[in-house]
């Protein structure tokens, strides 16, 4: 029996021309058109012409990938598409899950994202803080590295997005003495990342503050499909819970290993990533073999997905 997991990727998987393959699908482009009339911006022109740099800017990032997210479902859902069992997003890919899930509506969303990122990059002033990923290591390993390097300043592990791959953020000395100590302590590589801010480390405090400040005049509903969260790797229903969830998870880690396992244990046998790129589908692998993968990147992938989840 298949049961799906649908995902929605988060920050990092944009690119110029991300939505090529879908530039005649009608509800790409309403979904874009809906999103460009909200912010007063044109999306679908930035993610095909950009110019890069401005696509790369957290405040057109988080909601360009968003709305490529939330357009690959209805496109999906627009081809027959079978409604997952449980759904889950990296990071900013947790507010497209919402939205997939009829918990958050698309317009308030694409606005809040925006506020999400102008918080995120406001918490910590530019060049105070970094983010480092760190291969091949033990995650315990890297964590003892971080306490051994934070010497008063804060360097903690941010994204456990599969084993052996663990991205670091705080304070940029804090984080570089961290990548030292982790390589001495076994990781194979460590290297700065090129980001605004330390993401999702606790001197993000102040962003998550602001942002429960937000979430609490946004309308939200309980979710027509389980939607499981990146802070607690749990379900939330009611809207206060999903507000705290969403709130403390701009300062907390991204547990996506124990998330994927999490929609292993509740049956999943394929994962389905609705987005730009592959990076979902392929940490997906590195935590469970067993689980096949599929990621929608253009229409061509839509249509092998469904070919290959209804054989």
């Amino acid at each position: 029996m298949t049961t799906i997991a649908m995902v929605f990727p988060g920050q990092g998987s944009q690119s110029l021309g991300m939505m090529a393959g879908w530039d005649d699908h009608p509800a790409v482009r309403a979904t874009f058109d809906e999103a460009s009339d909200a912010l007063g911006d044109d999306l679908w022109a930035l993610v095909t012409d950009g110019p890069a740099d401005a696509l790369n800017l957290t405040t057109n990032t988080q909601p360009v990938m968003l709305t490529a997210g939330v357009a690959t479902w209805r496109a999906w859902r627009a081809a027959g598409g079978a409604t997952p069992a449980v759904m889950a997003g990296h990071s900013l890919g947790e507010y497209s899950a919402l939205v997939a899930a009829d918990a958050l509506a698309f317009r308030d969303a694409v606005t809040l994202v925006r506020f999400r990122a102008q918080a995120m990059q406001e918490a910590v002033p530019q060049g105070v803080g970094a983010m480092a990923a760190i291969l091949g290591g033990d995650d315990a390993a890297i964590a003892d590295a971080c306490r051994e390097a934070a010497q008063g300043e804060i360097v903690e592990p941010v994204n456990f997005n599969s084993p052996g791959q663990l991205v670091i953020a705080g304070h940029r000395g804090a984080v570089e003495r961290a990548i030292e100590i982790a390589k001495a302590k076994g990781a194979k590589r460590g290297m700065l990342l090129p980001v605004s801010a330390p993401f999702h480390s606790s001197l993000l405090g102040p962003a998550a503050d602001r942002l429960a400040a937000r979430l609490a005049q946004v309308e939200l509903r309980m979710p027509t499909i389980p939607v499981i969260h990146n802070v607690d790797v749990a379900e939330h229903r009611t809207p206060d819970e999903i507000r705290a969830a969403l709130a403390k998870q701009a300062a907390s880690p991204v547990r996506w290993t124990e998330t994927v396992r999490a929609l292993r244990v509740r049956g999943a046998t394929d994962l389905v990533e609705a987005g730009p790129g592959r990076v979902l589908a392929g940490l997906a692998r590195k935590i469970d073999g067993a689980l096949r993968t599929h990621a929608l990147t253009d229409g061509h992938a839509l249509r092998d997905a469904m070919a290959a989840l209804a054989g």
